[in-house]
């Protein structure tokens, strides 16, 4: 479809926010890997993103929602249709609390971090362990964040989503198969907004808690690479990093890509690097994984997109 006509279905006469061709995916990921989307948009409000759904449902165009870009895998041809980013929608805000909790409404678009920050400001509990994982909250509840025994799930009363259609409905946490590393988010929902339920606790303690969890990772994790966090889930009752390890792996490279001397589970993008290069390095690691310990390591990072444009 002609780039025009796709401004057309995408404006609808109503849509208000960004819009951008062919734009590279690499500049929205934290790797720094991946080609164009066909159209990137950014709608400033839920009217919009409502609109905009409706006609491209209409139109059968493939829309793909984006948070922070910080577990993805994006090919180097790029993504078909629409990548819709919600970046925009970011309020915070307490709903209702009581002596011992707070209930807080928080749009899904707001950086997790953010959500963290206001937890240790305000000694809300519930969240310390999610301390330091990048990205926004809509990935963190889709991708059921945790560490250090802490998950999204524990904390979340309800979710509000819009379906293929626009249409938006509340969804009660219990309704909602969540497992390791997931969700159980219908797949072509968009997340809206979460109502998350905190504990009241002292500042100090809160804080205390969150400055020791960031104080392991910053030791145990290459932080301050470019990376899409931790590439395989963990096996059962076993690190995938030590597996990595303990195999040989740690330093390998293809291309531009490397795995982390500091944690055999991150894969560091150390130039120019291609997804393709990505993907062959994380084949070979878990060849390797396989072939001296028999197991067959689980990808925990998206990949998507196509080969070539």
């Amino acid at each position: 479809m002609e780039n025009q006509a796709l401004k057309e279905i995408i404006s609808g006469g109503v849509f208000e926010g960004d819009v951008k061709f062919m734009e590279l995916m690499k500049n929205h990921t934290s790797l720094k890997i991946g080609g164009p989307a066909d159209i990137f948009v950014i709608p400033r409000d839920v009217l919009s993103l409502s609109k905009m759904r409706m006609h491209l449902r209409k139109n059968r165009i493939p829309l793909f929602p984006l948070g922070g870009g910080t577990n993805i895998l994006v090919r180097d041809g790029g993504i078909e249709g629409v990548v819709v980013s919600l970046r925009y929608l970011r309020k915070i805000k307490a709903l209702k609390e009581d002596d011992e909790d707070v209930h807080l409404f928080a749009e899904t678009g707001a950086p997790l971090q953010g959500l963290i920050n206001l937890s240790k400001e305000k000694g809300y509990s519930g969240l310390e362990g999610l301390a330091g994982i990048p990205g926004t909250l809509g990935g963190a509840i889709c991708g059921n964040s945790g560490a250090f025994g802490y998950e999204m799930k524990d904390v979340l009363v309800s979710v509000e989503i819009m379906d293929a259609g626009g249409e938006i409905e509340t969804l009660k946490a219990t309704e909602i198969a969540f497992g390791y590393r997931s969700s159980g988010i219908p797949q072509n929902a968009l997340l809206l907004s979460a109502d998350i339920k905190l504990r009241k606790d002292k500042t100090e303690a809160v804080s205390a808690r969150i400055e020791n969890f960031l104080k392991i990772k910053r030791e145990k994790q290459p932080l301050w690479e470019r990376s899409a966090g931790c590439v395989f889930k963990n096996p059962t009752g076993v690190s995938a990093g030590k597996l990595i390890d303990e195999a040989g792996c740690k330093g390998m490279r293809m291309g531009d890509v490397e795995v982390s001397a500091i944690h055999g589970n991150f894969f560091i993008n150390k130039g120019n690097s291609k997804a393709s290069d990505f993907i062959a390095l994380m084949e070979a690691v878990a060849g390797k994984v396989t072939k001296r310990f028999g197991v067959v390591l689980e990808t925990e990072i998206k990949i998507v997109g196509r080969d070539s444009v």
